[in-house]
């Protein structure tokens, strides 16, 4: 792969608040340099970026593109498994179709990575998995896989489960409970069994795929949307001393001051939508940047299919115009969302070592005039300006 050289950018590389001009050598996928007056070999792909604007690729934290049939309805739908309502064995990799049209928008958009995985009609749904939005085959696309366990409160899964195995809240947290401990049994009997097989608790594929999870390697993904809903996904997370993300949160401006309190990674929205249902009744623009100012790691989601993962930098445009911070808004759509899905040592900033994401536009992403020039997905241009 012949080595990229950004001339002359200003740099917003989602660490530091003030821009900065500089020159980025791009070699073998990987920014190896930030810094000025730098060179490149004779067959270097170089960009004139002077008077651009040079930003880490987006990144969505919470989503399912790919997972979600574009344009052809139920053949599609593969984010949901509805005949078992604690499946955590699923694995959200196994859904992904590369080629789904909505991945390449995203990628021209500038949208470079996502976190993407089963949706929310199970009390357990199973693994996220974060991708480049580029490629042919899933498992060259992966950045790193199994990240996170989704989980469900609310009323989603009551609503999908209403005629057979859960009518309440309280149902669906029984039904959590009643598998972390389960799960928690077979992992401490596997241990005290060793090397005796003749020991060893029968094969599990439900309570294996909860092992990560209660070894705090991995987080539980907690959809949850009104307030009442986030505490009990905190009190169940404090129970049994697991890692937690909270997804959506919108209801999180009600109760900001609890939030801030709990320092777990909060992913904000879908906004850009109707109330379709009670519990999104107050949803508001407002709530990232009242978060973010409270001190919270806060990312901005699209939750795409639900609103297109094109329109995430608009997303943040919007918080923006409700309040948010500028820089906590592009930290929302970089290098937090990054940090959420447990991959910031390979995206969301521009950080010499780091995979080479980049992003040129002429102007403010979260403006709508605004274009975008360029795109590299681990070095490589896949947006440029027509000749």
């Amino acid at each position: 792969m012949a080595a990229v050289l950004i001339k002359k950018g200003t740099v917003h590389n989602a660490i530091q608040e003030e821009a900065f001009q500089a020159d980025i050598l791009v070699e073998d996928g990987k920014i190896r340099q930030i810094g000025t007056n730098l060179t490149a070999g004779a067959d270097a792909k170089v960009i004139d970026a002077e008077g651009k604007q040079v930003y880490p690729g987006f990144v969505e934290a919470h989503g399912h593109i790919g997972l979600d049939g574009y344009g052809i309805g139920y053949e599609g739908m593969d984010y949901n498994e509805l005949n078992d309502i604690v499946s955590p064995q699923m694995r959200g990799i196994d859904g992904v179709k590369p080629m789904d049209p909505a991945l390449p928008k995203a990628a021209q958009s500038g949208v470079t990575c996502v976190c993407v995985g089963p949706g929310s009609a199970n009390v357990l749904g199973g693994t996220f998995t974060t991708i480049k939005t580029v490629g042919k085959r899933v498992d060259d696309m992966v950045v790193r896989d199994g990240v996170a366990m989704k989980c469900a409160f609310g009323e989603n899964p009551k609503r999908v489960y209403r005629d057979k195995t859960d009518s309440s809240r309280m149902t669906t947290a029984a039904k959590l409970r009643e598998a972390l401990f389960l799960a928690k049994e077979y992992m401490e009997k596997k241990e005290a069994a060793g090397d005796d097989i003749s020991k060893r608790p029968a094969f599990n594929m439900k309570w294996e795929a909860l092992i990560p999870v209660l070894k705090r390697e991995i987080p539980l993904k907690a959809h949850a949307h009104a307030a009442e809903d986030i505490f009990t996904a905190l009190r169940i997370a404090k129970e049994f001393n697991l890692k937690i993300t909270l997804e959506h949160v919108t209801e999180g401006h009600l109760i900001v001051e609890e939030l801030a309190k709990e320092n777990v990674p909060l992913a904000v929205g879908p906004t850009l939508t109707s109330a379709s249902k009670f519990e999104l009744r107050n949803k508001s623009w407002t709530t990232p940047g009242v978060l973010a100012a409270a001190g919270c790691q806060v990312s901005i989601i699209t939750d795409s299919p639900v609103i297109p993962q094109e329109y995430l930098p608009l997303c943040a445009g919007l918080a923006v115009k409700a309040g948010m911070d500028p820089f906590k808004a592009l930290q929302a759509i970089t290098i937090n969302p990054a940090k959420h899905a447990g991959i910031a040592d390979r995206v969301g900033s521009l950080e010499e070592g780091k995979d080479a994401d980049i992003v040129i536009t002429d102007g403010c992403p979260f403006e709508v005039s605004t274009n975008v020039e360029y795109v590299l997905i681990d070095g490589k241009v896949i947006r440029q300006p027509e000749a």
